[in-house]
């Protein structure tokens, strides 16, 4: 029940300061060791138009990325530098990689890897692919941050998207490495059928497996009737007064898409507080 690498992947300075501000309380309350990462990206240009280019794009174009990466790391060092975890600032280049294929590599050896939500007024598109790709391929549980957070608290009260499938699992027990015992799991099961107490015995297991590690639970079960589960997520957790939604990501079962999946590009959309996704 606990972690000791984060990997909190800066991309813009919009979205810096609310993901560090989440990103150093949870490395606080772990005692972890918190990487800030920061990829410089290369210039595409399809190679039929690169002899077209003047030479000074390219320079304007590197100075720019170095000039975001100082901005980035500023913000970086001041939110870690009178904290009495570890924080390491790292620069990648992606060189012929992508930034996100540069940051799965090091995601893959964190416990859980950080990003921002996308502004609205930003590429939001851009930002949207990086996390979704990230999702996918990291192997690892992402914690996305809205723009804006400011709590100070993370993975204390937990809301958990269930339904007994393997990427619910993983949600499930991802979160729980967050958690010390007194913290407050709410395990939520989301159905389109009323409440069946046989059917919906794994939310009770789940329970006491929790509560085995001093982890206090309660049960919700909600009949999906809203066309967007995410606003149910969003809803229950702020009733509950959680501070995060942990969800399993881009299931492929019918059931699955009905009762979580589908709600995963919602929630990348429309995040009102942190929310991991494990896949």
């Amino acid at each position: 029940m606990t972690i000791k690498t984060v990997l909190a992947c800066l991309t813009d300075e919009q979205g810096a300061d609310s993901l560090m501000k989440a990103a150093a309380a949870l490395a606080r309350r772990h005692t972890a060791h918190l990487i800030g990462l920061h990829t410089l990206e290369a210039l595409m240009v399809y190679p039929a138009i690169a002899m077209h280019v003047p030479q000074d794009v390219y320079r304007t174009y590197g100075e720019s990325q170095l000039k975001k990466a100082d901005a980035l790391k500023a913000i970086f060092d001041r939110h870690t530098h009178a904290e009495d975890f570890v924080a390491e600032w790292r620069l990648l280049k992606s060189q012929t990689q992508t930034a996100a294929e540069r940051i799965v590599e090091s995601g893959r050896c964190a416990d859980v890897v950080m990003m921002s939500s996308a502004a609205a007024d930003s590429d939001h598109g851009a930002q949207m692919f990086l996390v979704e790709q990230v999702i996918r391929d990291a192997g690892r549980p992402v914690i996305v941050v809205p723009q804006g957070f400011d709590g100070t608290t993370l993975g204390q009260s937990i809301l958990i998207g269930w339904n007994a499938t393997r990427e619910s699992a993983r949600a499930a027990h991802d979160a729980l490495t967050l958690m010390r015992e007194g913290d407050m799991a709410h395990i939520l099961r989301v159905d389109d059928t009323e409440y069946d107490a046989m059917r919906d015995a794994t939310s009770t297991d789940l329970a006491a497996a929790f509560a085995r590690y001093g982890i206090e639970t309660t049960l919700i079960h909600v009949t999906w009737e809203d066309p967007s589960v995410a606003d149910t997520l969003n809803r229950t957790a702020f009733e509950k007064g959680a501070d995060m939604i942990s969800v399993g990501a881009f299931g492929h079962s019918r059931a699955y898409a009905l009762v979580i999946g589908a709600a995963t590009r919602k929630l990348l959309e429309h995040i009102d507080m942190p929310v991991m996704f494990s896949r």
